[in-house]
């Protein structure tokens, strides 16, 4: 017997237009900081993870839990980071099998420079496109996923909308 809940006509448009606006917003958002930054998005991403972390500084398992990234790919973006003199990856001093993501001073005024293009090019994407009750239900209906999805709340994100 065939338990699957088949979305509706409906569901599906929505669905559709949702992961559309998805790729196409971080697309959007992985352009401007090229262009601007010569930074990719993923990159920006983990330089604002590790500019909130304590001491600016995150296991590597830890980083790739908030980025929910593979082990591997977060390894590769570091490096890179590493190559730009934004990051540095240090011995962690409890753990010799692991290692630890320390933002540097260069990352920092990396970071520091992108961010107002970056959040320009939020608030001109999303939030003045909506109306103050959309932003309310945008975040409410975020937070909703998220649960469902991340239940332990691992990844990083205000929850509290609601």
């Amino acid at each position: 017997m065939d338990d699957t809940r088949w979305l509706s006509a409906a569901d599906q448009d929505v669905w559709r237009t949702f992961v559309t606006m998805l790729g196409a917003l971080g697309e959007h958002m992985d352009r401007q900081l090229q262009r601007d930054s010569s930074m990719p998005y993923t990159y920006y991403e983990i330089l604002v993870v590790l500019s909130a972390a304590p001491g600016r500084a995150l296991r590597m398992s830890e980083l790739a839990g908030l980025r929910g990234s593979s082990r591997s790919r977060l390894s590769h973006a570091v490096a890179r980071l590493e190559a730009q003199g934004w990051v540095e990856r240090r011995e962690c001093p409890t753990d010799k099998r692991g290692s630890i993501a320390v933002l540097t001073d260069a990352g920092f005024a990396a970071l520091a420079a992108a961010a107002p293009g970056h959040v320009n090019t939020v608030r001109e994407a999303v939030f003045d496109r909506l109306t103050p009750e959309q932003v309310t239900a945008l975040g409410a209906i975020s937070a909703a996923i998220l649960d469902g999805i991340d239940p332990d709340k691992t990844l990083p994100g205000c929850r509290e909308l609601r």
